[in-house]
């Protein structure tokens, strides 16, 4: 699978949905618990932090968008965590465990550091033992577990906190 990795347009939006919806409408794998309108992403992506890194990967061969990956300043009301990144990962549902994440975090991890952050972040649910393990294979490394931080469909999970020093 050849893949291109750009920075997110606003006219990816509904791409991205295709990508983001079902993930959502799963209830498995994101805290996401809504799925997101195309109005709402594009307002997103126009709206998106300068400092921020936000990344599709998209198909060689046809377009299609197969991935995104994003990178948001930790907090913006002090400029003490101006260092620090949130990441977000995605992949489509028919495209998982064939290099798309790994391509996407190449270019991110580049990007951010371009951008001044030395570290990123990320909560991954604790049922999602996939998407620990791709993060630990790039380089994160667990720093500890939020009890019954996420409640979906009624139902109470453990999300794991990670971070990776670029």
């Amino acid at each position: 699978m050849e893949l291109q990795i750009r920075n997110a347009q606003p006219d990816d939006a509904e791409a991205i949905l295709r990508v983001f919806n079902p993930i959502i409408e799963a209830g498995l794998y994101t805290a996401f618990d809504t799925p997101f309108t195309v109005e709402a992403e594009r307002d997103f992506i126009v709206n998106f932090p300068e400092r921020g890194v936000f990344h599709v990967a998209v198909l060689a061969d046809g377009g299609r968008v197969v991935g995104f990956q994003n990178v948001e300043p930790f907090a913006n009301y002090t400029r003490a965590f101006d260092h620090v990144g949130v990441i977000g990962t995605f992949v489509d549902l028919d495209c998982r465990r064939m290099g798309v994440a790994s391509k996407l975090f190449s270019a991110t991890f580049a990007a951010a550091q371009s951008k001044g952050y030395e570290k990123l972040f990320a909560f991954v649910r604790g049922d999602n033992p996939v998407a620990l393990a791709t993060y630990l294979k790039h380089g994160f490394q667990v720093i500890g577990t939020a009890r019954q931080q996420v409640r979906i469909n009624g139902q109470y999970i453990d999300e794991i906190l990670i971070e990776k020093f670029l």
